[in-house]
């Protein structure tokens, strides 16, 4: 499966996922001190007088204990007497850093993300590292360079590390018990599926389907967006030939959610159900499907531990047809170097260490996510974690161009689109007034600079990668 992967020519060009990462979901902040779990300072060396003190600030916990592994052997083997300091703060991490750098008290290196990096370059927290780039280190991350993800107006300011694949969750138990030989292909095998997995489990309060709908957007990003770019559409109804947004496709996928929850084959209450208590409701059998992150494994390994058969597919398309690619999200960017930092040199080196093949094979093969980096996918086992087999990359997934994020005047898609799946109401003219709002929000947009957008009329589902 990497070979099919391998085979694919990697661009410029590069979705900006949902923010999201498995087992971040709690809140939770912890610090090692230069590195040390414990939280003593390790003495400065007599001959190098005091150690080059750096910061590092994440909002990922589960991969925690291995980062503070790697930081302990970096403090302990680097020969500049470079000391780093770790904390991780899942909870208001975008506000933490904006506060740190109003009060001068920003971090050296930051963990950087799809949903903040462009943030980050507008206000100014951000150093280019185009300087630091060896030749090596270009021929190894060039391919995965991308415009409006890690490198803004020509400068680079982070490199990829791995990226999340999304796919539809089932439980192979329960299938079976419902006669249901194979996952969904189509949409309408999908309402059908659901149905019948309800008819034979509702006693036991086994329903066929659930999303995190408390948020919608959440859901329909880890959900619609998968369905939509397999059947051809890039997934947040942003249409790549016009350079508009036409929610048209979208609402055919809506039609589908909304018999599944006319026919009561949605969980009971899922209005009001986050991603953990989803999660828990799966690990204990009482859920036949749904579509999420290749976070899953991880979270069914650690935190909901589980005994059902369970497994990871393609999600389904709208016809049955696969025309376009499965988008790899959250990819393009790991780290960054703060404007602030006055040990920007010795920031670099440690980011070096970081984005080296060792540290970047064992992130991929403990399952702390899929690698995307081409020459990393080809040294590297397949991850440690059961599951895991259904989420890797493979003929069907590929990097999709990025699209404009804008912020329209009154509600966002899904919230629009949840209402009338639950509701009800005029598709069509829920569909114009959301095409209307988005794209007068895109016109505002551009004329301010804020985002600039190119029609592509030769744009190729098929291979969305390629310029």
């Amino acid at each position: 499966m990497r070979k099919k992967w391998l085979g694919l020519s990697l661009s410029l060009m590069l979705a900006a996922g949902i923010a999201g990462c498995g087992g971040n979901d709690s809140s939770d902040k912890s610090s090692t001190t230069n590195g040390k779990s414990d939280g003593s300072v390790a003495a400065p060396s007599a001959d190098k007088g005091q150690p080059v003190q750096l910061k590092y600030w994440t909002d990922d916990r589960h991969d925690q204990e291995y980062i503070k592994e790697l930081i302990n052997k970096f403090n302990d083997t680097n020969g500049d007497n470079i000391q780093v300091e770790l904390t991780v703060m899942s909870e208001n991490y975008t506000q933490s850093v904006d506060i740190a750098f109003s009060s001068n008290q920003a971090p050296d290196v930051l963990r950087l993300k799809s949903a903040n990096t462009s943030e980050f370059v507008k206000k100014g927290y951000l150093t280019p590292i185009d300087g630091y780039l060896t030749n090596d280190m270009k021929t190894k991350f060039g391919s995965l360079l991308i415009d409006n993800v890690n490198r803004f107006e020509g400068k680079v300011y982070s490199l990829a590390n791995t990226g999340l694949t999304m796919r539809l969750v089932y439980n192979k138990d329960i299938f079976a018990k419902a006669g249901i030989e194979n996952p969904p292909v189509s949409l309408q095998e999908m309402v059908d599926d659901a149905k019948k997995i309800t008819e034979v489990g509702k006693s036991e309060g086994i329903y066929g389907f659930a999303l995190n709908f408390k948020n919608p957007k959440q859901a329909f990003d880890r959900s619609i967006r998968e369905i939509l770019s397999l059947s051809g559409y890039q997934g947040l109804g942003f249409d790549m030939k016009t350079g508009q947004f036409d929610f048209a496709p979208y609402s055919q996928v809506i039609e589908y959610f909304k018999q599944m929850h006319k026919d009561g084959s949605i969980l009971p209450g899922a209005e009001t159900l986050d991603i953990d208590p989803l999660r828990a409701q799966f690990a204990a059998g009482k859920i036949g499907m749904y579509l999420s992150f290749s976070t899953e494994p991880g979270v069914y390994k650690d935190q909901f531990p589980t005994d059902i058969k369970w497994a990871g597919t393609l999600a389904p398309t709208l016809d049955g047809q696969i025309k376009g690619t499965s988008e790899i999200v959250s990819a393009g960017t790991w780290l960054g170097i703060s404007a602030k930092s006055m040990h920007q040199e010795a920031a670099w080196k440690f980011m070096q260490y970081m984005y080296g093949d060792d540290v970047l094979k064992t992130y991929h093969e403990k399952g702390f996510g899929i690698a995307i980096v081409p020459s990393i996918l080809e040294q590297a086992k397949n991850p440690e974690i059961g599951g895991m087999e259904g989420f890797l990359v493979g003929e069907h997934d590929s990097l999709w161009p990025a699209s404009p994020n804008v912020t329209p005047e009154g509600s966002n898609y899904a919230d629009a689109f949840f209402k009338y799946m639950i509701a009800g109401g005029d598709s069509k003219t829920i569909t114009a007034d959301l095409n209307a709002r988005y794209n007068a929000a895109l016109s505002k947009a551009v004329e301010k600079g804020e985002i600039t957008v190119t029609p592509n009329p030769g744009f190729d589902s098929s291979k969305p990668q390629d310029k």
